[in-house]
């Protein structure tokens, strides 16, 4: 994203909000309260974030809120109602999304339904398909649960992407290998994982023998990987 110098708007995330229109799905809006119509259908960014049922103040008084945060050609916060069909759709789609699928930009899109109906699609912007997701038994779903369990999880890369960047910029792609390794040895010490548990992991998951042999992406994917299983096996 280009910084431009000198004076222009403050640099605030601009909030996008969800409404089934004649000629359009969200809107955004103006320093007086004017709705401004957004007439394209997608917005493709990074994500990074989401805050799932916050208490939110509006004038019909408090309302739960999801926000996803994206960063594109400049920060965004696509708000929309907690029981939404929107909010909903988005969060089936981020749970099946991988961990290497949500470090990359995704393209977020409206798709009008029946009534004042929206619903989110997800799609890849490279290879142009959509994230499937399944309705059945959505009404026996806990999506209170599901929108911790996603929240938890793009927080988990984010934090990750936080270690990273606090690598010194001269540091050479060795010594960044040789960091994301010594990571990993804490999270299999922690999980008491012999050399046989991980060479067999990596031999299934990635077809090699060795986090030597790892790329960059698949070390911080299978650092990903066992971060879950610590949190999984933390008694509660």
């Amino acid at each position: 994203m280009e910084v431009k110098l000198g004076f222009g708007a403050v640099p605030k995330p601009q909030y996008v909000f969800i409404s089934k229109e004649a000629d359009h799905c969200w809107y955004m809006l103006a320093e007086d309260e004017r709705r401004i119509p957004i007439y394209e259908r997608a917005l493709t960014g990074v994500i990074t974030g989401i805050e799932v049922n916050k208490k939110v103040e509006t004038k019909f008084g408090p309302v739960e809120k999801n926000d996803l945060y994206i960063l594109a050609d400049k920060s965004y916060i696509i708000r929309s109602g907690s029981e939404s069909y929107f909010s909903k759709s988005l969060l089936l789609s981020l749970d099946v999304l991988t961990s290497e699928q949500l470090r990359n930009p995704l393209t977020i899109a409206v798709s009008p339904g029946d009534s004042n109906v929206v619903f989110c699609n997800i799609y890849d912007p490279v290879t142009y398909r959509s994230v499937g997701v399944s309705w059945d038994g959505h009404n026996e779903i806990d999506w209170q649960a599901l929108g911790q369990k996603v929240s938890l999880k793009i927080n988990r890369i984010q934090n990750l992407n936080q270690e990273a960047i606090q690598i010194s910029a001269n540091t050479t792609a060795s010594e960044i290998h040789a960091v994301l390794i010594a990571q990993s040895d804490t999270y299999l010490a922690q999980l008491n994982w012999t050399s046989e548990q991980g060479r067999e992991y990596l031999q299934q998951k990635y077809g090699k023998r060795s986090r030597l042999q790892l790329t960059d992406t698949e070390i911080l994917d299978f650092i990903d990987y066992l971060k879950l299983q610590l949190t999984q096996n933390c008694p509660t």
